[in-house]
């Protein structure tokens, strides 16, 4: 990505969020918005809400695709979290099955434990992303 889609990403977020905040209610949605998509407050602990560990099947993932993310549970209790973007096209990943990520335009695969390439043209691994998992919820950080 270049520095220029950075810094206008950036200015997004940070608009989307003062809008967010300004517009709060407080009608107990948990956070999500009227699509169900979650949404960041300024003071959740630990950012964005993805998904309870219930969630996740233990073997697979869930893909994420408004923010771009997959989750995956490669053993009970271990979650993972990559770019859901191959790195071969730039496309979005479509299903997680069979123990690895699948890319639909190309047929790259990569595996749920790391994200490696299990299957080309994908000439690198998922980049990874940061979670945290508490209280049986999982948020990107």
């Amino acid at each position: 990505m270049n520095a220029r889609r950075r810094t206008v990403l950036a200015a997004s977020a940070a608009g989307a969020a003062a809008l967010a905040t300004g517009c709060g209610s407080s009608d107990g949605d948990g956070g999500a918005d009227a699509d169900g998509t979650p949404t960041a407050s300024p003071d959740a602990p630990g950012g964005v809400e993805l998904a309870g560990t219930g969630d996740i099947p233990v073997g697979g993932g869930t893909i994420f695709k408004e923010r771009k993310v997959v989750v995956t549970q490669p053993t009970e209790g271990d979650f993972k979290a990559f770019s859901a973007v191959c790195t071969h096209a730039s496309c979005l990943v479509s299903t997680v099955r069979d123990g690895t990520i699948n890319c639909p335009c190309h047929g790259s695969r990569y595996s749920i434990t790391d994200a490696a390439v299990v299957a080309g043209p994908a000439p690198r691994p998922l980049p990874a992303e940061q979670i945290s998992v508490s209280g049986g919820a999982i948020r990107l950080t």
